[in-house]
C-alpha cells in the first residue's frame, strides 16, 4: 500500500509549477498516494496541523507554516517532512525531531548552486563584464586608457567567512583555480579537507586584511548576526573585491556603505538587510558596487532537479533505507539560517 503524501505548496503558483512540474507530479504519484493543497496560498498553521494528521509525509516550500507543538499536536502518523527549500531552521522546531520525524531538504543542492553563482559573480567582477557589455551596447568599445582594467580569478588570495555547505562546494572550485584560501570559521574544519584544498584557517580580521577577494557564507543566526562591521571593512585592501551571498544582516550594512563610498574596493552584493533593496539606497548608484536581487542560487532550471532529489530521498526512506542524501539532522538545523 502506498504511503500518503501531502504537497503543501500553494496551488497554481510559480513555486509549485517550477519545483513540481507535471512530469514530477506523475513521478510522485507512481510511488505515493498524493494529496495537494488546493489553495493558492500557504496553509495556515491550523490548516497544516489538521491536514498532516492523515499523511505519512509532507512536501513543503518557502513560506510554509511552522512544524511546532501546535501544528504537530496529537499527530502520530507523520514520519517525514520533505522541504523543497534550503534551510529548515525557520520551519521545523525541535519537537518534530523529538517525535522521531525525519527531515530532509534541498539544502545540499541549493549550496552547490550558490557556490557556482559565487564563482560567476567573482569572474563577472574581476573581468568587469557589465561595464564592457554596457560600453559596447552604447556604441563604445574598450574603456579609456587607465580604466581598461580587467583581472583574473586564478592565483588570487581568497578569504572565506564561514564553513557551511556552500563553502564546502566553493572551496574546491577555487582550489582548482589555484587560489590561496584563508578561512574564518566558528567550527573546527576537517583537517583532511583543509589540506586537500590548500586552506589556511585564520582570524576574521586577517581574512579581511590579507585577501584579494573576500566572500561571506555565514548562516544568519544569533551567533552571526552583525558579525562583520566597520573594523573589518576598514581593513579591506585597496582594489580588493568583497562579496556577500549569505544574508544581509550578517554584516553592518551602513558600515559597508560608508566604506564603499570611499571607492577603495569593489563589492558584489546578492543579499541585503531589507529586500527588495530600498529604491533610495546608495548601493544602487555606487559605481564600485554590483547589486544583484538575491539570485545566487538555485537557478530556475535547478528547481525541478532539487525536487526530484527530494522525492528520491522520500522513496528511499519509505523503502527502509537508512542513508538519506538530503537529511537535515537536529544539529545541522541549529546551524542554519533562521529568518
Amino acid at each position: 500500500m502506498k504511503k500518503k503524501v501531502l504537497v503543501a505548496l500553494p496551488d497554481n503558483s510559480e513555486v509549485k509549477n517550477t519545483f513540481l512540474p507535471e512530469d514530477l507530479r506523475e513521478y510522485l504519484a507512481e510511488h505515493f498516494d498524493v494529496v495537494y493543497n488546493t489553495s493558492t496560498k500557504n496553509m495556515s498553521k491550523a490548516e497544516l496541523g489538521e491536514a498532516i494528521k492523515d499523511v505519512d509525509a509532507v512536501m513543503t516550500g518557502w513560506g510554509n507554516a511552522k512544524f511546532d507543538e501546535e501544528s504537530l499536536a496529537g499527530n502520530t502518523r507523520l514520519k517525514m517532512i520533505a522541504h523543497t527549500g534550503g534551510t529548515v531552521a525557520s520551519y521545523v522546531e525541535d519537537v518534530a525531531y523529538d517525535m522521531g520525524i525525519k527531515v530532509i531538504s534541498g539544502n545540499l543542492l541549493y549550496a552547490e548552486s550558490v557556490a557556482e553563482g559565487t564563482i560567476a559573480y567573482m569572474l563577472m567582477a574581476q573581468r568587469r563584464l557589465p561595464e564592457y557589455v554596457y560600453n559596447v551596447r552604447n556604441g563604445g568599445w574598450r574603456m579609456p586608457a587607465g580604466e581598461d582594467v580587467w583581472e583574473s580569478l586564478m592565483d588570487k588570495e581568497v578569504g572565506i567567512v564561514g564553513l557551511g555547505t556552500i563553502s564546502r562546494f566553493l572551496i574546491p572550485m577555487l582550489h582548482a583555480l589555484r587560489c590561496k584560501i584563508r578561512l574564518y570559521s566558528h567550527y573546527d574544519p576537517d583537517p583532511v579537507f583543509m589540506k586537500q584544498n590548500g586552506v589556511t584557517r585564520c582570524g576574521l580580521n586577517e581574512v579581511f586584511e590579507k585577501s584579494d577577494i573576500i566572500s561571506v557564507h555565514s548562516a544568519l543566526n544569533a551567533e552571526n548576526r552583525g558579525l562583520i562591521g566597520k573594523e573589518q571593512f576598514e581593513l579591506i585592501k585597496d582594489g580588493a573585491l568583497f562579496l556577500n551571498t549569505s544574508r544581509g544582516a550578517v554584516l553592518d550594512q551602513d558600515a559597508l556603505i560608508a566604506e564603499l563610498q570611499k571607492k577603495r574596493f569593489r563589492a558584489v552584493l546578492d543579499v541585503y538587510v531589507k529586500e527588495p533593496l530600498e529604491e533610495d539606497s546608495p548601493l544602487r548608484s555606487l559605481p564600485n558596487v554590483y547589486c544583484i536581487p538575491h539570485k545566487a542560487g538555485p537557478t530556475l532550471d535547478r528547481r525541478a532537479f532539487i525536487t526530484k532529489a527530494v522525492i528520491d530521498d522520500m522513496i528511499r526512506f519509505f523503502d527502509g533505507e537508512e542513508f538519506l542524501t538530503l537529511e537535515i539532522t537536529k544539529e545541522m538545523a541549529k546551524r542554519m539560517t533562521k529568518m
